[in-house]
């Protein structure tokens, strides 16, 4: 790598370097390669290490860069479009591709805002259901399904208090409802601890949040909560051809 210096230019430095990173991005790196280290990068460009990493930072977060546990910041691959569709089909798993897979059960009280949704108390327990998106043996994201014990009334002759077994259960029972809509919420976010172990992140890597509320029976049926790493995911919506739900 040669040597490159930066004009002065009436944008932010570090807006201007993400946008020479990105051209050498094109040019002179492969995806998965690892970038040299910040020091390095920062010599090179003839800027401090703390514009270095603001440009780094916002290309992660368009999803030009990865940062990996152990390994460093590498280039990363095409973003993967994942759909998030119309149909009921996300209450259970699929084969394939960019499918959800479940993990396990067990009753907790919700987070306030899923309570909120739930119109339920913060301290009513629920059944949450944990899953995880796959694509190629990678994760893109981990979801959390919670369902009020009303809305999965056939789970009291089940003795399975929790795990595998628990949650294909809740998950069964929930396609005995109706599904009559739901409502999406998309935002940007922030991975939590637990959150970023297992989509293989750092935490405070950027991730969307898509969190959708079922409705059956003209109540809240369900509301699960998707973590996507935005660095991975391109979300598509529309009911064309879709068979997954986010959730």
């Amino acid at each position: 790598m040669g040597t490159t210096q930066l004009e002065s230019v009436p944008e932010p430095k570090y807006w201007h370097l993400k946008t020479v990173l990105s051209d050498a991005l094109d040019s002179e790196f492969a995806v998965g390669e690892i970038l040299p280290n910040e020091r390095e990068l920062a010599a090179r460009f003839g800027v401090a290490r703390a514009t270095l990493r603001q440009a780094l930072e916002q290309l992660e977060l368009e999803g030009r860069l990865q940062r990996r546990r152990g390994v460093g910041t590498t280039v990363a691959p095409p973003r993967v479009g994942v759909a998030v569709g119309e149909y009921a089909h996300g209450w259970t798993d699929a084969s394939g591709e960019n499918t959800w897979q479940t993990v396990d059960s067990t009753e907790v009280a919700p987070p306030a805002e899923v309570a909120r949704l739930l119109e339920i108390d913060p301290d009513t327990p629920v059944h949450r259901v944990r899953r995880t998106r796959m694509s190629h043996g990678q994760p893109l994201a981990a979801g959390l399904m919670y369902v009020p014990a009303e809305s999965v009334p056939g789970l009291a002759a089940i003795d399975t208090p929790s795990g595998l077994a628990r949650a294909r259960a809740v998950l069964r029972e929930l396609r005995r409802l109706e599904l009559e809509g739901r409502e999406q919420t998309v935002e940007l976010g922030s991975a939590r601890a637990d959150d970023a172990k297992e989509l293989d992140r750092l935490p405070g890597a950027p991730v969307l949040l898509v969190t959708t509320r079922y409705v059956a029976q003209g109540r809240t049926a369900a509301v699960a909560v998707a973590t996507y790493r935005a660095d991975t995911c391109r979300l598509t919506f529309g009911d064309a051809g879709e068979e997954l739900l986010a959730g």
